[in-house]
């Protein structure tokens, strides 16, 4: 483990003349691989992870138990302002579960329409702006590893280390087929493929936030790579760009 906080001073790193807080941003489309990388990262540096795909899900979630359409700006940002989300340590689950006020929604939030509900959510200015401060107060808690769509380019622009993943369509729908049967859950590869499609299409062309790569990171194609060799290569970046401060 490396960069953790010692008595309530957390780890920083020297970039040119200023010091910035130890920040791993992972970006990068539905499929790419970047939740469970972040993870598994996080866990091997001993950081503090930070889904903010997470947040997104559950405000999709909590407008579906409020019943606010998702195609509601100003309804679903009022939501955005009490949402009552935080995450748990989980002594039963080594990631981690997600809580709605009381109830635990870590499984509840992966659902194909959840998903799809909070791609549209994101895409709301109001909703972004409100969720915006949370997700920066979150990453100063501590060394983390940030996940999402625009960490890097609008969420944490000035991270000192950025990567976006990606993957070919073919194979990101082949993985979330295999995800959902993993759960028990029926997929169709056509229709996932169709609807991650959509949902690209959705996510790069919003007006507000879009999803693109930062010019400052590090792009990983995790196509034909295993999943350790990612981890692998990330970790090793991370520790070589990361070294402890005097």
């Amino acid at each position: 483990m490396f960069g953790a906080c010692k008595n309530g001073r957390c780890a920083r790193v020297r970039v040119g003349e200023k010091v910035k807080p130890v920040v791993i941003a992972i970006d990068g489309p539905a499929g790419a691989g970047k939740s469970s990388i972040a993870k598994a990262l996080a866990r091997r540096l001993g950081f503090f992870l930070l889904d903010t795909g997470a947040i997104y899900r559950c405000v999709a979630l909590f407008a579906r138990q409020k019943n606010i359409d998702w195609n509601d700006g100003p309804g679903l940002a009022t939501l955005a302002a009490r949402l009552p989300i935080r995450f748990g340590q989980g002594q039963g689950d080594e990631d981690g579960d997600v809580f709605l006020a009381e109830q635990v929604v870590t499984t509840d939030i992966r659902s194909q329409d959840i998903s799809l509900g909070a791609s549209v959510v994101s895409a709301h200015e109001e909703v972004r702006r409100e969720l915006l401060e949370l997700q920066r107060q979150l990453s100063r808690t501590g060394p983390c590893v940030v996940e999402g769509r625009d960490i890097g380019t609008v969420v944490l622009p000035h991270a000192p280390l950025k990567f976006f993943l990606t993957a070919s369509p073919e194979v990101r729908a082949k993985r979330r087929q295999k995800e959902l049967e993993a759960r028990g859950l029926t997929a169709d590869a056509e229709t996932i493929l169709r609807e991650q499609e959509e949902r690209d299409r959705r996510d790069a062309t919003r007006a507000v936030a879009p999803l693109k790569r930062a010019e400052d990171a590090l792009l990983i194609d995790t196509s034909e790579q295993s999943f350790e060799e990612v981890l692998n290569q990330l970790e090793h970046i991370a520790k070589t760009r990361f070294q402890p401060s005097p």
